[in-house]
């Protein structure tokens, strides 16, 4: 088995094996599976493109098809989320959240929820995420390039609260000031900020803003994230998930 740069290191899989049934004997071990779906991930090429030294491309579908119904990248995502935190000194779970979305192109091959951002000129979707202030994922939506920031912004908090109620603040742009500042107040009862840019036509880094478009400049290292490839939205979320989950076990 070639050494690719996107496999997982001994002690980056023993971080997430235990979120595998690895006790079956297998033709191909589940960390050669992973490792297959992270050299996807990484290089951005066609399932059936995978090296040949992998697992065959229809069994390393599969798995990732069933993990990605599971919701096993999200579990990975929140246990690794909370690890990072506490190795930076913080609370496992985070008080604030940023919020942002970004319009990215789809191809001819994906077709849920595509529309046209006419604000950005993209033709695609749009990703609604919120990170932590150390810029980790904490939940993604994906949506139409058409709809308004600020109409899609409750879904994504929505998504939040199913797993991190313990945020008491979300710092977000301008894009979202108006009614939906009121809403998200009396539904989920926290504070949200809009960071307002005070000065027009200059380069200036906004406070906890830059975090949020950090993570975008992450994910898109990923080339199968870099444009929306997926025919299905919820394929799209798990691409973003295991983009995250390559992100934060590098730190392992």
């Amino acid at each position: 088995m070639t050494n690719y740069p996107s496999n997982l290191s001994d002690s980056q899989w023993q971080v997430i094996s235990k979120y595998f049934d690895c006790q079956r004997n297998r033709r191909y071990e589940l960390r050669e599976i992973i490792n297959a779906i992270l050299y996807m991930i990484k290089t951005g090429c066609q399932w059936r493109m995978l090296p040949q030294d992998f697992a065959p491309w229809q069994l390393v579908y599969y798995y990732f098809n069933t993990w990605k119904k599971q919701d096993i990248f999200d579990l990975i995502q929140e246990s690794l989320v909370q690890k990072i935190r506490l190795k930076q000194g913080k609370t496992e779970h985070p008080t604030v959240g940023i919020l942002d979305a970004q319009s990215v192109k789809s191809t001819l091959v994906s077709c849920e929820s595509k529309g046209f951002d006419a604000g950005k000129r993209i033709k695609g979707i749009k990703r609604h995420i919120i990170v932590d202030t150390l810029g980790m994922v904490l939940a993604v939506v994906i949506q139409s390039a058409s709809v308004q920031d600020r109409d899609g912004a409750m879904d994504v908090i929505d998504k939040l609260f199913e797993t991190w109620n313990s945020i008491i603040k979300i710092f977000t742009d301008n894009g979202y000031r108006g009614a939906l500042i009121e809403k998200v107040k009396v539904k989920f009862k926290i504070a949200f900020e809009v960071i307002k840019r005070t000065e027009l036509h200059t380069f200036k880094i906004l406070p906890k803003r830059w975090i949020v478009e950090r993570t975008f400049a992450w994910i898109d290292t990923n080339r199968r994230a870099a444009k929306n490839y997926e025919r299905f939205n919820d394929t799209s979320v798990a691409i973003i998930h295991l983009s995250a989950i390559r992100i934060m076990l590098n730190r392992f």
